[in-house]
């Protein structure tokens, strides 16, 4: 069964909600308030519900096709609104984003894009040298928006650590140095003629000086902000934390006689752990990081599923140094969808090779 001592992958999911209810008892802050904060741990107890499922299941394999299909479909919409945003006939941002917004198409596209990437070595390796060249031109196309049309700060420090981590754990380490080389000569390419990539890229410098120096309103001052005043949050109660809930609060109280970017209230301090700490202190912490280290245990495995798995859980790790992604909706659900189908098709697959029945 999923919850089991030796798989901590499905129980750790339903401890840190259950963290997160029991939260709401020392919050001083209204309930709705408590409830709202509460709403963002829930999406966690389908975790371990989807894994049960696909545990039992042979068709988690079909899921990932299907996703892959829609976001390719995606994509094809994402170009065509880019290059031509008059053809749409709803209201949108950004040139090249139908949908939700900018950071969530490129986390979908980048999982899609390392998902080819370990497709392609497969069908390498059986010789299927049609079918890798169409791989491989998919994969460039959906990396090509990323840099170009949904390109943001956090990518810059997301993929190359994919990138690191595929090509540690598909080739020799000579292997390894080729394609992250190569990886940088893509950037370095594509660095004079996408705008998106220069533009972050360099307003970042000026964005921390602009706080440092006149305290102005920008999105690296803001979050250099929330950081700063969530340290202190967390200080003031650093074991259990302020209950669940509390943040908006805390930073309402904070801006109390404050002007400049110290007035802005924030109800999400923009760093995952920083979000944990602040309602459930170094307890919750404690919990979160457990659970981030079993998901990446179980993928380390053999297959598509799980290296989608492996992707899925680093990526909201390492971009949840700049954002709340557990607690937001459309990346706190690609997370939980993601993990629960790709562990549950990964013990499937571990039940059939030794010849076992699903539990």
């Amino acid at each position: 069964m999923l919850f089991r001592s030796r798989l901590p992958a499905g129980w750790l999911p339903v401890a840190l909600c259950a963290l997160g209810a029991i939260g709401m008892l020392w919050a001083s802050v209204p309930m709705a308030e408590r409830l709202d904060g509460f709403k963002s741990f829930i999406k966690l107890l389908f975790i371990p519900l989807l894994m049960l499922q696909f545990r039992r299941s042979e068709h988690g394999s079909w899921v990932l096709v299907v996703f892959l299909i829609s976001c390719t479909t995606l994509l094809a919409l994402s170009w065509i609104l880019k290059f031509a945003p008059q053809l749409a006939w709803w209201p949108i941002e950004i040139a090249g984003v139908p949908v939700k917004d900018y950071l969530a198409q490129g986390a979908e596209f980048m999982i899609c894009a390392l998902l080819l990437a370990d497709w392609a070595i497969l069908k390498w390796n059986r010789a299927r040298w049609r079918d890798t060249f169409l791989i491989l031109l998919l994969m460039s196309v959906f990396l090509l928006n990323l840099l170009f049309v949904t390109f943001n700060r956090t990518i810059l420090v997301v993929l190359p650590v994919l990138i690191v981590l595929f090509s540690v754990s598909r080739f020799k380490w000579r292997g390894a140095v080729a394609i992250i080389v190569s990886a940088f000569v893509l950037l370095a390419i594509a660095w004079p003629f996408s705008e998106p990539l220069r533009r972050r890229v360099l307003s970042f410098k000026t964005e921390v000086q602009a706080y440092g120096v006149n305290e102005e309103r920008t999105s690296a001052g803001e979050r250099l902000e929330f950081y700063k005043k969530s340290i202190g949050f967390v200080s003031s109660a650093p074991i259990i934390g302020h209950g669940t809930g509390s943040i908006r609060e805390l930073f309402r109280q904070s801006t109390m006689g404050q002007s400049g970017i110290a007035a802005v209230a924030s109800a999400n301090p923009h760093n995952q752990t920083l979000g944990v700490a602040i309602q459930l202190g170094l307890l919750g912490v404690m919990v979160l990081f457990a659970m981030w280290i079993a998901h990446v245990l179980l993928f380390r495995a053999t297959g598509i599923a799980a290296w989608i798995g492996m992707v899925v859980v680093v990526q909201n790790l390492v971009s949840s140094l700049f954002n709340s992604h557990l607690f937001d909706f459309t990346h706190g659900w690609l997370y939980v969808v993601g993990v629960g189908i790709a562990a549950g098709t990964v013990l499937y697959e571990r039940a059939a090779e030794q010849g076992g029945a699903a539990p």
